[in-house]
């Protein structure tokens, strides 16, 4: 069996198998899908690993889902360090390929199942409405300092997101409510004081996951649990990185209110300011019990009480 590597561009994907050291290069359309899904097939792979390339794997990777091949996508930033501790610091779509490759030999990543078209319909929907909002934080902090002359402007485009986010927000809850499966997932989110429709339909776009896991490791996948950072004698700040971004960002503003509004968490969030925690840290605490909470919601498929699930 072998282990597949494939970088993707706009016109072209190059494919690595390892360990029979075999390269090729297909067009990125239809027809090079179908020739690459051919060859693929007669390999009998391992995995197939892919990284994401601004859109450009999309179909790819729906292709290696429909055909039941074993394709994982990983993050860029991972290759990345892989590549440079393995000493490959150039970089070329043939050496991208290799790397990948090299990558599924060497580490092994899980496959999970491949989002299928509603569940990336879901994904684009929640990645569009995040994108509006920047964007639209960006044109308040402009009204903030813009000429009079300008100001009516910026107002009509702000005016214009806005109703752009409550269409978005109108798609996603039609989306959500469609699907029973999302629909009881989405009832029993919501049951927590704190959580709203933005973060019930992130967390079911970005984290399927949840429920599936234990806590400690729910968390070190979101990004908000603590890493050691000793060496010898030396006994470092613990801190927080990595993870999904995407679900941390929404996370956060939903501790931020669940901190003030959720009886439980504000008295968590309380005691921690309480023992002299920066307020950021404290918030950052909520964000990781906060998580603890959904992870248990969704794993027993029960609504929220007080106190808080184990």
């Amino acid at each position: 069996m072998g282990n597949v590597g494939i970088d993707v561009s706009k016109h072209h994907l190059d494919v690595a198998i390892r360990p029979a050291a075999e390269r090729f290069r297909v067009e990125n359309s239809e027809a090079g899908l179908t020739e690459l899904l051919k060859r693929l097939k007669k390999v009998k792979c391992h995995r197939i690993v892919v990284e994401p390339s601004g859109g450009y794997e999309l179909q790819l990777v729906r292709s290696l889902a429909q055909a039941k091949l074993p394709a994982v996508v990983i993050n860029a930033r991972q290759i990345r360090q892989f590549a440079q501790a393995t000493g490959r610091l150039a970089k070329t779509d043939n050496i991208d390929a290799d790397v990948l490759a090299h990558f599924a030999e060497a580490i092994e990543p899980e496959i999970r199942p491949l989002p299928d078209d509603s569940h990336r319909e879901l994904e684009a929907l929640v990645t569009r409405r995040r994108q509006l909002v920047d964007m639209r934080g960006d044109e308040q902090k402009r009204r903030q300092t813009a000429p009079k002359a300008v100001r009516p402007n910026i107002e009509q485009v702000i005016e214009f997101l806005s109703q752009q986010i409550d269409d978005l927000d109108d798609d996603l809850k039609k989306l959500i409510r469609a699907t029973p499966l999302w629909r009881e997932a989405d009832d029993l989110l919501q049951s927590v004081p704190g959580v709203g429709p933005v973060l019930s339909a992130t967390l079911t776009a970005f984290l399927p996951e949840l429920g599936q896991l234990s806590r400690k490791q729910i968390a070190a996948l979101v990004g908000v649990a603590p890493l050691n950072n000793d060496s010898g004698q030396k006994s470092g700040k613990r801190s927080t990185w990595g993870g999904r971004a995407p679900v941390r960002a929404v996370l956060y503003m939903a501790a931020q209110t669940a901190s003030r509004y959720n009886a439980p968490l504000a008295a968590f969030y309380q005691r921690l300011l309480s023992k002299g925690k920066a307020p950021k840290l404290a918030l950052v605490a909520v964000m990781r019990k906060l998580l603890t909470v959904l992870n248990a919601i969704a794993r027993t498929k029960q609504t929220w009480t007080a106190p808080l699930p184990a």
